[in-house]
């Protein structure tokens, strides 16, 4: 399946295939030289496979972990890129999670002001969300993207073979996104988490033309796209306090979405959560997470700008006192 993306400089494929790792070559121009990145928790095989498809690899492995996603390590794809003899014609590829997709992408949209960008994501939260839509960043100063660009990939080859090798841990962490954007935008899509089993390959579909579709109508952020980031005010937080290292992306999201909530939708959405085994809490002080916020970059004076989902499948954008928000996570949380 080829789903389309416009963007403003053009429209790219996102290749939803099971087995097209082995058709990487055929789908991506990768007749030149190409910069593969992965990291030390991705299968080497993934990496290999890409490699074997190019006229002239590199592959860098960087350790795992959000803490990788740092400018040290941009900075060795850099060194990596020009050793490698990288030049304005050539590409970078990312084989992984959201953390290499990230930092490739920075690097690439960085090198020589641009070079060509592909993502081949493998694990489930970067299938369906963080592959599209042309965010690239790292991590710096303890801050979650703080440090980045909008700069759409070239194209996405999505393999959803590629989860056979994902703990069950990692499964929850990919749906916890699919279910933030169910909530806000499709009560139907919803309804498959509630279901005895979940449906993964229509469950990667229909999140990646959720996004799809804000993407293109939104692609700097500047309205609708805003509503991605459902649940993610307070998941940067939790993820500044944990060091980004002992909860997931999606696990933070998770815990993130239901003060956003009605008290309704988060009768629906608590045991779709407990299902996935995803978190409902958190251990960390919510003093010190709700200081944390003050950096989110949706913050203006005393206000922040926050999405609610006054029931599944719908979304509202509000503009409220910190006071107010923070009333909403003590109700929930404390």
């Amino acid at each position: 399946m080829n789903i389309p993306v416009k963007t403003a400089l053009g429209e790219y494929p996102i290749f939803l295939e099971r087995g097209a790792l082995q058709k990487a070559g055929e789908l991506l121009n990768l007749d030149r030289r190409v910069l593969i990145v992965t990291d030390s928790g991705v299968p080497a095989q993934y990496a290999k496979t890409v490699a074997a498809q190019c006229k002239a690899p590199l592959v860098v492995t960087v350790p795992e972990g959000e803490p990788s996603k740092c400018f040290d390590t941009y900075k060795s794809l850099l060194e990596a890129a020009v050793r490698h003899g990288l030049t304005r014609s050539d590409c970078v590829v990312a084989v992984g999670g959201g953390v290499v997709g990230d930092m490739a992408g920075f690097a690439a949209a960085s090198y020589m002001r641009g070079v060509d960008f592909y993502n081949i994501p493998t694990t489930l939260l970067s299938q369906v969300d963080s592959s599209i839509g042309g965010k690239v960043a790292i991590d710096f100063c303890g801050y979650k993207n703080i440090v980045g660009a909008f700069y759409p990939p070239k194209a996405v080859v999505i393999d959803a073979d590629t989860l056979n090798t994902l703990p069950p841990r990692q499964i929850s962490n990919g749906l916890a996104e699919a279910v933030k954007m169910a909530v806000t935008f499709d009560a139907a899509l919803f309804a498959l988490f509630e279901k005895e089993e979940c449906d993964l390959d229509r469950i990667i579909e229909g999140s990646l033309k959720i996004k799809r579709d804000v993407v293109q109508q939104d692609e700097k952020e500047a309205g609708l796209r805003k509503v991605l980031n459902f649940g993610h005010t307070l998941a940067h937080a939790i993820e500044s306090m944990n060091g980004m290292q002992n909860l997931y992306h999606g696990e933070c999201v998770a815990i993130g979405m239901l003060p956003m909530c009605s008290d309704g939708g988060r009768a629906r959405l608590l045991p779709v959560l407990q299902k996935l085994h995803l978190p409902t809490e958190t251990d960390f002080n919510i003093d010190q997470v709700l200081t944390a916020m003050q950096h989110d970059k949706k913050m203006a004076g005393d206000t922040i700008t926050v999405i609610t989902a006054p029931e599944i499948g719908r979304f509202e954008m509000q503009t409220m006192p910190f006071t107010e928000f923070e009333n909403k996570i003590r109700r929930v949380l404390s």
